[in-house]
């Protein structure tokens, strides 16, 4: 999965257009906008209709604002 657009975005908290690089299908999902999400969580996402993971290259995102940052 990847971040197609973000819809909405309240501090770290974010509603996003999420994609899967395999079938294309577009969920609508929450997340946190810090590294660890954008590094290790959303790479590791399962598809819910192809069952797939985010292939080797997946390259993530940076986040809004850095790690530590208080908003």
């Amino acid at each position: 999965m990847k971040i197609e657009k973000i819809l909405t975005q309240n501090r770290r908290d974010f509603t996003a257009y999420f994609k899967c690089e395999h079938c294309d299908h577009t969920p609508i999902l929450k997340g946190y906008d810090d590294s660890y999400f954008h590094n290790e969580v959303i790479p590791k996402m399962i598809c819910e209709r192809c069952g797939k993971q985010s292939p080797e290259d997946y390259r993530p995102l940076t986040t809004k604002y850095r790690d530590g940052e208080q908003i």
